[in-house]
């Protein structure tokens, strides 16, 4: 979960370049920083890190400048060691090699010792710096830069994505992977390398996503790729639209994350737009999928965070709508248990950047387990899991920058919506109830306009929450994953314990909680729990708590001491889920505001779950 950024260039500083690079990755860890120069004035490999965000080590590089054509830089989020100067990135050996790392090297303590007996002596408390020292040792005796790097890479058990400086080839950058990404970009007489495109966008829209077990060499005008065989490879470009690019730049908001929650109703557009073709469902799963889906009995799901409430909506999605049975499991408990799996199984996997490590795990796991098929819903059309899987869908939500999901999130559940429809088409789906549902998904874009325009009077709302410590979400049905993922957002980014709990389980327990400085935040559409949902509701305003209800305009809800109604426009009862997501994330978004905290790059949080 930290931000990797290489850059070889044509009699060309690249040390700007670099920087620029890793504030592009800072949502990937902002612990701490630094960067590596192949020194064109010394041959050697210069090196600064700091503590702290990347605005740090931009300062002590004013105060030290570095000047070569060749370095790699990182932004770190911890794992093995606290943040510390000596924990930061880039690790070196001997004065000979430079490495910066994303992943976790699981089997690190034994090769520590190892290394310990053969002389080398360790600055830091990480794993990431036995890599440096065992690439040294093997370069020793292995003249050939890229057969050393696979020597070295054979001895680690884990993930890692690697950019390596070798002051024996200063033109040169080194780069290999395995279960974390690493994307080579083509710039015009320089070429770089990243764990993200969004490093790259400014100055490569052409993109080679390397291979796991892939090693590479990479000089400003050539890239060398050779598999774990050395065997050469020929890389295949992909060309990054503008449209990319344009998203990883914030322009006139203050954050990303305000940015990001306003993109939704394109996100939501461009998602469904590539599905449908004359107001009817085009094979946006694949063209096998037509005949796969026929033998689907049943649908097992798996997923973290924010991906992981997109398929406990859609757990009742599927079963109401298509008759199918549906199981949903977080991810990283599912990787470590052993499954039933029953014939005609189909296996969903939902991630949005596509590298989430123990989803990828457990993607693997799946595909040992003989299910009848495995889906990806994604964000990053290359990405891992994409690549993996036997089919895939392609959320078209755009770079999301922000830490804290919203567009992906909307995203992910008009792609479940739209794999509700393909399944049904084939278990107990009315034909009629289809053309219902995609005319319904049609008028989305517009409906969530029209719930932006509540932003003032949510704006409002959230200053009541400024000297709160806790918040309560209540929901029922498919809108209890929908609270889940409103109180996580809450949680994210204004620091507040939030928990969220099925309205119907309040005097099972949490209504202990609930007196007048715990407000309580009521999701509130017009459907068959409605009436259920207003005894809940009169349970919190008997104990004296504070309410909060995103409410239908059906149901009349007004105003009263210590209820607050914000009356949500008119929507379609399937797509109830989505639309009342949009202001959870406004309130939210306008908490964290007034508490003052890092929105963009909340404390302890990456964006991308690279690591278990």
């Amino acid at each position: 979960m930290c931000g990797i950024i290489g850059a070889c260039a044509h009699n060309k500083n690249v040390t700007e370049t670099l920087l620029d690079g890793i504030k592009r990755l800072e949502y990937r860890g902002y612990d701490s920083a630094g960067i590596a120069i192949m020194s064109s004035r010394t041959a050697v490999i210069d090196c600064l890190r700091t503590v702290g965000k990347v605005s740090q080590l931009e300062r002590t590089l004013r105060q030290h400048p570095l000047h070569g054509h060749a370095g790699i830089a990182h932004t770190r989020w911890a794992t093995h060691g606290a943040p510390s100067e000596t924990n930061a990135h880039p690790h070196c050996s001997s004065q000979e090699v430079a490495i910066v790392h994303n992943g976790i090297i699981e089997n690190h303590e034994n090769l520590r010792q190892e290394l310990l007996q053969l002389g080398y002596l360790f600055q830091s408390e990480t794993d990431s710096e036995v890599i440096a020292h065992l690439l040294h040792y093997f370069l020793q005796d292995e003249k050939n830069p890229l057969a050393a790097i696979r020597k070295m890479t054979q001895r680690l058990e884990g993930a890692y994505g690697l950019a390596i400086l070798l002051s024996h080839y200063p033109q040169k950058l080194f780069a290999a992977r395995r279960a974390s990404p690493l994307i080579i970009g083509q710039g015009q007489q320089q070429n770089l390398i990243a764990s993200d495109q969004v490093a790259l966008l400014p100055v490569s829209q052409h993109l080679i996503y390397l291979d796991n077990d892939a090693v590479a060499c990479i000089t400003c005008d050539e890239v060398v790729i050779e598999n774990a065989q050395g065997q050469r490879i020929e890389p295949v470009p992909h060309r990054c639209h503008e449209k990319e690019a344009e998203t990883a730049e914030k322009g006139n908001y203050r954050h990303f994350m305000l940015k990001e929650i306003f993109e939704q109703p394109r996100a939501i557009h461009n998602t469904i737009e590539t599905s449908l073709a004359n107001n009817r469902l085009v094979s946006p799963f694949g063209h096998q999928a037509e005949q796969l889906f026929k033998t689907i009995k049943r649908v097992r799901m798996v997923a973290c965070g924010t991906s992981y409430h997109a398929s406990l909506v859609a757990h009742h999605w599927i079963e109401r709508l298509t008759g199918l049975p549906c199981q949903v499991e977080i991810a990283s408990e599912n990787r470590y248990r052993q499954a039933i799996v029953e014939p005609n199984t189909l296996f969903v996997a939902l991630s949005q950047s596509g590298e989430t490590a123990d989803t990828l795990a457990a993607l693997c796991q799946a595909k040992e387990q003989g299910h009848a098929a495995t889906l990806a819903i994604c964000n990053a059309p290359d990405s891992s899991l994409v690549r993996e899987t036997d089919l895939s869908f392609i959320t078209h939500a755009g770079i999301e920058i922000g830490v804290a999901a919203t567009k992906t999130f909307t995203a992910q559940l008009v792609a479940l919506l739209l794999l509700v429809i393909a399944l049904g088409r084939h278990h107990h789906l009315p034909r009629e109830k289809e053309r219902t549902m995609i005319k319904n998904l049609q008028e989305l874009p517009l409906i969530a306009e029209e719930i932006l325009k509540l932003e003032p009077l949510i704006q409002q709302l959230a200053k009541r929450f400024e000297n709160k410590q806790h918040a309560l979400f209540l929901g029922r049905g498919e809108h209890h994953p929908i609270a889940l993922e409103g109180a996580l957002k809450l949680k994210e980014i204004s620091y507040i314990h939030a928990e969220a709990y099925p309205a119907g389980e309040l005097k099972h327990g949490a209504l202990a909680l609930v007196d007048e400085h715990m407000p309580v935040i009521v999701v509130a559409p017009h459907n068959h729990l409605s009436e259920k949902l207003a005894s809940n509701i009169q349970e919190v305003q008997a104990r004296g708590g504070e309410l909060f209800i995103f409410g239908a305009p059906e149901l009349e809800w007004t105003d009263q001491d210590n209820t607050h109604v914000i009356t949500m426009p008119s929507t379609p009862e399937i797509l109830t889920p989505i639309a009342y997501t949009i202001p959870l994330q406004l309130l939210s978004y306008y908490i964290a505001k007034l508490k003052g905290t890092d929105i963009d790059q909340p404390r302890n949080l990456a964006k991308s779950v690279t690591v278990e």
